[in-house]
């Protein structure tokens, strides 16, 4: 399934890797993109990752999850 993260706390292609490596490091996480200018990612992970996962990833990275949206497909 695909997910949608607000991040909040993203200035520049530093922060933009930062989150995008968190993200990746998720175990079964695919076709990760972080959008600097629209404060998201999207990812493709496994119906077993939680939003709590996805959280604790961002935020263990140095920056705030203001929401999750999730698409089925």
């Amino acid at each position: 399934m695909k997910k949608e993260i607000m991040v909040e706390g993203m200035m520049c292609q530093n922060c933009v890797k930062h989150v995008t490596r968190a993200l990746e490091d998720i175990p079964g996480a695919t076709d990760v993109k972080v959008n600097l200018e629209e404060k998201k990612a999207t990812v493709c992970l496994p119906a077993s990752v939680d939003d709590e996962t996805l959280k604790a990833a961002v935020t263990d990275a140095g920056y705030e999850v203001t929401g999750i949206k999730t698409y089925e497909g």
